[in-house]
């Protein structure tokens, strides 16, 4: 085993005993009545970086808890997807469907008034100590006050780089500057380990009657994919996943995918390195994780903490012959990572109920045993956690599908999200991502089904084949979906979908 596979057994050590020794029980019914939640959450992480190479602690959390194969944000970009996760809704009801202008980032999610009804003004409301830690939304300044809800605010403004950046320190602007500069370790995923931490601590010896929220969302591993200088040097020779999509041409595609030639062998190097990156910068955010489980263990909180973990969006790197990008309906793209451990959560399960990021608020609150403040379009994901409520299966009635919303071609260059043609920027378009398909039509009128069965990795458009009824049905499921503006109504096109 390699030394650096076990840097923090006291964390593994702790997952084991504590969580791994809760007595299991239905979920929330079972927990505490104030319990705690920590929300980790990254920024474009795909499931090939959550293995016991790259992510140890996080791979021995997820056997403690329940982790989702089929969990999809509702659109594959940074802000829209980052406002859903806080209030509950669609784009469709955030107004927020891109980074920057009128119709995204940090300034449309306030003119629409979504700041002032999320789940940190859910929790704050029903008494929680809350923190905002990371990255917040695009377009937010150190300059620009805390959001409502939180009671500690450390935010970063450009913090992609990991190092030179500013933090908003509840209020105070606080500038980090490069590598080991002025004897620190500067590092972003590290500085926030720490403050996370701190949190914690203080929390429990300050606000000892008071339970906590803690969302600490990390700028790793999105682009430049810098990793902590300890780490720069891991995984010599290792090369991106080669999955069936790997630098494979498409049958029937879009305009904006079209017929592509190989990659280049300066291309595929490209790919490889940065994927290295990825996965070396991967190993400071696992090693926060086992810091945060380690500190809820010395603190005696562990066992009464939900620690969530999850990502924005996904990435694809290679597939389709793109290089590394994001924005597009695939899977690569929108499935991602979610992982739920804590009281009452079944043990080393993978549920493959339908679940999107509209569907966090709703789950935090009721773990906290409260509700959200205003009408959302997502729904509480405990009854797919309890180890005796539907542990074989998904619960009647329960959604199986979900709805993707894309406002494109990204424009902005300055934007940390713009795309070239050789990445992917496609067109606007809306998508149902069903159990045996992908539906996706373009504001340009034309269409993809990929029949998911025979086609696992969306590679054979087949939508000239289909005859005019499952065409006008998909449509039609489709019109309902991007017009709804509740629970019920946002279940409602996915309920006998098959």
């Amino acid at each position: 085993m390699s030394k650096w596979l076990g840097r923090t057994p006291l964390a593994l050590l702790l997952i084991a005993a504590l969580w791994g020794g809760v007595v299991p029980g239905p979920a929330v019914a079972s927990a505490p009545l104030r319990p705690n939640i920590v929300f980790v959450l990254t920024d474009d992480l795909a499931d090939n970086l959550v293995t016991p190479q790259f992510t140890p602690n996080l791979w021995s959390l997820m056997r403690q808890g329940t982790s989702f194969s089929d969990y999809f944000v509702a659109d594959s970009l940074c802000c829209p997807s980052r406002a859903s996760i806080f209030t509950g809704r669609f784009p469709h009801d955030t107004g927020v469907y891109t980074n920057s202008g009128r119709e995204g980032g940090y300034h449309a999610f306030n003119s629409h008034g979504d700041e002032t009804s999320t789940v940190a003004t859910d929790l704050h409301a029903a008494g929680y100590r809350t923190a905002m830690m990371g990255k917040y939304l695009n377009q937010y300044r150190t300059s620009d006050p805390p959001a409502p809800g939180w009671d500690v605010w450390d935010v970063a403004d450009w913090g992609y780089p990991e190092f030179n950046y500013s933090l908003n320190e509840n209020g105070r602007v606080v500038h980090y500057g490069g590598p080991n500069q002025s004897g620190h370790d500067n590092y972003l995923t590290d500085v926030l380990s720490a403050l996370g931490n701190s949190f914690i601590t203080e929390t429990v010896k300050d606000h000892p009657s008071q339970p906590f929220f803690l969302e600490l969302a990390t700028f790793a591993p999105h682009m430049p994919f810098t990793p902590a200088p300890k780490y720069a040097n891991l995984y010599p020779g290792l090369e991106a996943p080669k999955t069936p999509a790997f630098d494979a041409g498409a049958v029937a595609p879009p305009a904006w995918l079209g017929q592509r030639k190989p990659l280049s062998a300066k291309q595929l190097a490209l790919v490889n390195q940065q994927f290295r990156m990825r996965a070396q910068s991967m190993r400071s955010v696992d090693d926060l994780i086992g810091k945060l489980v380690a500190t809820l263990g010395a603190t005696g909180e562990l066992s009464d903490t939900y620690f969530i973990f999850s990502s924005d969006n996904g990435l694809h790197m290679g597939d389709h012959r793109l290089m590394p990008g994001k924005l597009t309906a695939f899977d690569t793209d929108i499935n991602v990572p979610l992982i739920v451990v804590g009281p009452g959560v079944r043990k080393g399960h993978r549920a493959t109920s339908f679940a999107q990021n509209i569907d966090l608020r709703s789950t935090f609150d009721a773990f906290a045993r409260t509700k959200p403040s205003e009408v959302v379009d997502g729904r509480s994901l405990v009854p797919l956690l309890s180890t005796t409520s539907h542990a074989n299966g998904t619960p009647k009635g329960w959604p199986q599908g979900a709805l993707i919303e894309h406002l494109g071609p990204v424009g902005n260059k300055h934007d940390p999200d713009y795309q070239n043609d050789q990445n992917a920027n496609p067109p606007s378009y809306e998508a149902l991502r069903l159990p045996g398909a992908l539906y996706v039509e373009y504001s340009y009128g034309f269409r993809e089904y990929y029949n998911l069965t025979a086609d696992p990795y969306e590679l054979d458009n087949v939508y000239a084949s289909l005859s005019s009824q499952p065409r006008t049905a998909l449509h039609d499921e489709l019109v309902k979906a991007e017009h709804c503006h509740n629970t019920k109504a946002c279940a409602a096109p996915f309920e006998t979908s098959s």
